[in-house]
């Protein structure tokens, strides 16, 4: 590539990276030479952080993480709001992850890592004790629902209001706070008979057993 066209996709990179979401959306839309490459810039971590709280460390998080944004490249024509470009990307990674459960599930299959086989992550480990009870929180997981588990993850380890939760998932915020009554309780139920996460279950939780 010729320097001049460098610099004009470098300056145009420069531009997009200062629009608003709104103005991105407009540019994907348009086909803007850079927008698709701005779009995950913008929002790659973001991403893969949501599909990481649902699913742990899955060999197939990358090709999970192209599969969003495909999504999100081929329905634009269904984002109403254009600024609420971040809420329609978590709701598509959300229903990407719930998929990728229930596909699993219908394998009929359940993957345990040892602790040597975790991949390597940019927050630093603690110790194997740590890790242990990284891998059996995920094991944990692999025994509730899709729907249940993507609705506690997001809520407990991304942190979420119950209103965004609702709306990532695309139901109800009653539905939501069913979903989530279950999913403490069979957590707590199936958490409390594993060694390596009885030092990690507070005291005095307000889940309730079964």
């Amino acid at each position: 590539m010729p320097s001049s066209s460098r610099a004009a996709v470098i300056a145009a990179t420069s531009i997009l990276s200062k629009w608003d979401d709104g103005a991105l959306v407009e540019a994907l839309r348009n086909g803007h030479p850079s927008a698709k490459a701005e779009l995950f810039d913008r929002y790659a971590r973001y991403v893969e952080r949501i599909l990481l709280r649902i699913l742990g460390h899955e060999r197939d998080l990358a090709d999970l993480l192209h599969e969003v944004f495909a999504r999100a490249l081929g329905a634009l024509g269904t984002l109403r709001n254009p600024r609420a470009l971040k809420p329609w990307l978590t709701g598509i990674a959300v229903l990407t992850a719930r998929e990728f459960v229930r596909r699993r599930a219908r394998g009929r299959w359940l993957r345990f890592f040892a602790t040597e086989e975790l991949p390597e992550v940019e927050i630093v480990v603690a110790d194997a004790e740590v890790r242990e009870a990284l891998r059996k929180t995920y094991a944990v997981l692999d025994q509730l629902g899709a729907d249940d588990r993507i609705a506690f993850t997001l809520r407990h380890f991304e942190g979420m209001e119950l209103k965004a939760v609702a709306a990532a998932c695309n139901v109800s915020l009653n539905t939501v706070k069913r979903r989530l009554d279950r999913a403490e309780r069979r957590f707590l139920a199936l958490a409390e008979r594993e060694p390596a996460l009885e030092s990690w279950l507070p005291e005095g939780t307000r889940w309730k057993r079964e």
